[in-house]
């Protein structure tokens, strides 16, 4: 008779803290392309850090507002989808939801046009790498979302291997999403299937491209093509390296920077291939990255960020400078970056640098993250606030150990499972 009052009890104590954990939340959705509430259009909150799994779902009324159980405290996204094209919102804690504006979606949109398109090179042990970032305006009127099984398209070398496909959200705080570049067509053409989103205010779409190539000459010769209208195409390489336009094909070195090479070709025409060759070999600069305190992106954001700044600021006619120190994070930010995404910090939380890339909000510095134990014993949250803060701070600094070398793959294997299950439980403790 006891244990059977022990376990009710137990139970009813069980119960009662998931209850404590559940919460609505409440939000709108506005189609921006009428002006109209988007009424009918599914919502669901998931979470990142299980794989972006579905937890509750409803839509959207005739007012435009919607209501929708939050069933844990794990980090959570609001996803609505409309005519197809996903829009996402970060979801609190509690109560509402900052409104969700969609868009209308064509296959093909007018006011659609690349930025830039630049190339950053480094050739290392035979083989080339490269990390291309496309920069994709959308400044459709009325505006409307470029989305379809071929929403971008981009041309790359014959001979390259993916390492890496990312989309980014033109929205304050977005993260690079990985993706698959599907084929499309001939060999090395290849198509992202992401919307291109109306432009908010100067944030774009980004595309961001990680491939290797065979290197074992000594030289390589680049045919690019642009899908689009391109203002600027920008080759990064090495001090050590060389580089000389192909016929045709007009460069314009811009020197303003000791360590690296900059050349950019401007207008380039849709479907017309520039050309280029780079010699020799080298590593871009990483060291001196989180050394500058200001930097294109650094202090107070305009959308209210903090920021970090990865370098210093370039004040010249550079069509590139506002791109360079960003792209020279190289890829280790681009993994740093998706660890960010999927345990983000509390905004004010010491401990960890943070340094801010165009479009995505504070995220981890490769080259500083760092734990603290001083800096969680005064969380708001207490206990468990300081626990959930400390091992987030620990997976950041893990990754960074990762991207430096400091721990072997298997160490880095073995701490971060065991990390990630205490911190779930500690997620679900609250």
């Amino acid at each position: 008779m006891k244990s059977t009052r022990f376990f009710a009890i137990l139970f009813s104590i069980i119960l009662a803290g998931s209850l404590a954990q559940a919460a609505q939340l409440s939000g709108t959705v506005t189609n921006k392309t009428t002006g109209k509430p988007a009424s009918g259009d599914v919502v669901v909150l998931v979470e990142p850090m299980t794989g972006m799994t579905e937890v509750a779902r409803t839509t959207v009324d005739s007012s435009g507002h919607y209501s929708i159980n939050r069933p844990s405290n794990a980090p959570a996204l609001i996803k609505v989808t409309h005519q197809g094209a996903e829009y996402f919102a970060d979801a609190p804690q509690t109560g509402t939801v900052p409104e969700v504006s969609v868009y209308d979606v064509a296959a093909k949109v007018d006011g659609v046009f690349i930025e830039a398109d630049v190339m950053e090179l480094e050739a290392v042990n035979g083989q080339l790498h490269i990390l291309e970032r496309y920069f994709v305006h959308n400044t459709s009127n009325p505006p409307r979302t470029q989305w379809s099984a071929k929403s971008f398209e981009v041309v790359l070398p014959e001979e390259a291997v993916i390492e890496l496909a990312q989309g980014q959200r033109p929205k304050a705080g977005a993260l690079p999403t990985t993706l698959k570049l599907e084929p499309n067509g001939a060999k090395g053409h290849y198509a992202f299937n992401f919307p291109i989103q109306p432009d908010e205010g100067e944030k774009d779409t980004q595309f961001n491209i990680s491939y290797t190539l065979p290197y074992s000459s000594g030289s390589f010769t680049f045919h690019p093509q642009e899908s689009l209208s391109a203002q600027n195409v920008g080759v990064l390489l090495p001090k050590s390296m060389s580089f000389s336009a192909g016929s045709g094909s007009t460069f314009t070195p811009l020197n303003q920077d000791p360590n690296i090479q900059t050349f950019v070709a401007k207008n380039a025409v849709p479907g017309k291939a520039l050309e280029f060759t780079v010699s020799g070999s080298g590593s871009m600069p990483r060291e001196d990255q989180g050394a500058g305190a200001g930097g294109p992106q650094a202090g107070a954001q305009p959308g209210g960020q903090p920021g970090g700044g990865i370098g210093e600021p370039i004040n010249t006619p550079d069509p590139l400078s506002k791109y360079k120190w960003w792209i020279l994070g190289g890829l280790a930010l681009v993994f740093v970056a998706a660890a960010a995404f999927l345990l983000r910090k509390p905004a004010g939380a010491a401990g960890v640098p943070v340094a801010t890339t165009p479009g995505t909000g504070p995220i981890a510095s490769s080259s500083t993250a760092a734990y603290s134990p001083s800096s969680h014993h005064a969380t708001p949250a207490g206990k468990n606030g300081s626990l959930l803060a400390a091992l987030k701070e620990e997976l950041f600094a893990l990754e960074s150990d990762k991207l430096t070398g400091a721990v072997t793959p298997a160490e880095y294997a073995e701490t971060k499972a065991a990390l990630e299950v205490v911190l779930r439980r500690a997620l679900k403790k609250g």
